[in-house]
């Protein structure tokens, strides 16, 4: 199917309409739509069509979502199939062929150790349903209530889900430091901060005097995505396994951005080898369409029929469009490839920060990627580290929306460019990404004079 098989582009007059009606009629709340003002029509693969004609290359993918990107074809099928069979599209939470499929698939690829008594719990639609679910288990199996969670966190945006993110304040919520190796609280970075987080999580635990009473559980991600793409060291992971299993704490690995081959691995925690407790897994499992589950120790399933349920935990079309997704990238290894191109498409982004003062640090793992931009002219900090500019992220964004890119912005101050491209992109759309990003950057760049007075540039020496 060609991109432009599909729906007929809406012309011009018809997508400032659309947006504008959108203006008057949804809520404040909105988000994507205020820095994206695209409106959709087609889309295949890396590439959208809006309803004005124009195209991007969209390296957003639905927040993580779409492993495979847009309307892949062993997606499609798989949706046709259900439909042309017949088959229940809404059924609670009974079972069925497609959902026993979906189940084994998924627990086909988890950490042996962890499938081995696994249980699987289906929620609500959404990530967060699926955190509010692990707390609601680890809380049932171990008769306590607090959390233990990190600053930079995002959890999602239902009540306890919130409670545990990075921006809330929460009585119930115990915060600790996260590695953030470019500004360590610590001001040290490196293995260092990394070590002294853990001395920090261990002394509020084993100090009577601390306050912190032993939680029910501790959540955790492997990769902070709105956090602003920032990578746990796998030693620390590894620590945090070792610190809340000693204690016997549950240890919640919240991978809904990060699973489904995303850091170049099928599961981020397989980098350090930890086993957690509880995975809460949404986006890509659903293989483009609304599925959230936890998976967890067989141990731990204490709770009563009943005591967290929802309508909409048999989605069969999601199911059926998940396990294809599961099965392709298992199939093709498009966990490896997601390793190889990130490290390739971060050292070019590396070469691309020598060139610009403005950028402060390139991070990333596998192709979930991050370019953090900060205020030149500003003095350095501790560390040597600047402050961070929102306003240059801002406009780096427009930038390259006017160049056909979509990006998403993160981190503590919103001063991360966010690149989580499909698992399925080729070499050459790599480049086009990374040539797009940097003659953007050097646009924005332009318009502040830097204290070196560096020049404009891109990853290649030419520009898209």
């Amino acid at each position: 199917m060609a991109l432009t098989e599909t729906v007929p582009a809406a012309g011009p007059s018809a997508h400032e309409g659309i947006l504008r009606r959108q203006s008057l009629r949804e809520s404040a709340a909105r988000t994507y739509a205020r820095s994206l003002p695209i409106v959709p029509v087609r889309a295949r693969g890396l590439t959208i069509e809006g309803a004005d004609g124009r195209r991007y290359l969209d390296c957003l993918s639905g927040a993580g979502t779409l492993a495979l990107g847009h309307n892949h074809p062993v997606v499609l099928e798989a949706i046709h199939k259900v439909l042309d069979s017949g088959a229940p599209l809404h059924i609670l939470d009974l079972a069925t062929p497609v959902k026993d499929d979906f189940v084994t698939e998924l627990f086909a690829t988890l950490p042996p150790k962890l499938a081995e008594t696994a249980r699987i719990q289906f929620c609500g639609p959404a990530g967060t349903d699926a955190v509010e679910a692990a707390f609601k288990l680890v809380r049932t199996a171990t008769g306590r209530d607090g959390l233990m969670a990190f600053s930079g966190a995002y959890h999602g945006m239902t009540a306890q889900a919130l409670a545990a993110s990075g921006g809330a304040r929460h009585t119930g919520v115990t915060r600790l430091p996260y590695p953030y190796d470019y500004r360590c609280p610590f001001g040290t970075g490196g293995e260092r901060g990394a070590e002294l987080s853990a001395r920090w999580t261990e002394n509020l635990l084993d100090d009577d005097k601390s306050g912190v009473v032993r939680p029910a559980g501790m959540i955790l991600e492997p990769v902070q995505g709105e956090g602003g793409v920032i990578p746990a060291p796998d030693d620390w992971l590894r620590r945090m396994r070792q610190i809340t299993a000693e204690r016997d704490i549950p240890l919640i690995v919240d991978e809904v951005q990060t699973g489904v081959g995303r850091t170049g691995a099928f599961w981020a925690v397989e980098h350090s080898g930890i086993v957690p407790d509880v995975l809460v897994l949404s986006k890509a499992i659903g293989g483009s369409l609304p599925l959230a589950v936890i998976v967890y120790r067989g141990d731990l399933d204490a709770w009563q029929p009943g005591a967290h349920a929802g309508t909409f935990r048999g989605n069969q079309l999601a199911m059926a469009a998940g396990r294809a997704t599961l099965a392709y990238v298992r199939e093709h290894q498009l966990a490896r490839r997601a390793q190889e191109l990130g490290a390739r498409m971060l050292a070019r982004l590396g070469s691309l920060a020598v060139h610009h003062d403005c950028i402060g640090d390139v991070r990333g793992r596998g192709l979930m990627l991050g370019v953090e931009l900060v205020d030149r002219d500003a003095d350095a900090g501790p560390g040597g580290v600047r402050p961070a500019a929102p306003q240059l992220a801002a406009a780096v964004q427009r930038a390259c929306l006017d160049r056909g890119l979509i990006v998403e912005l993160g981190g503590r101050h919103s001063a991360v460019v966010r690149l989580l491209p499909p698992l399925t992109i080729t070499d050459e759309q790599a480049d086009a990404i990374l040539d797009r990003l940097a003659d953007a950057i050097a646009a924005a760049d332009r318009t502040t004079p830097g204290p070196t007075g560096s020049s404009p540039t891109t990853l290649r020496g030419t520009t898209p």
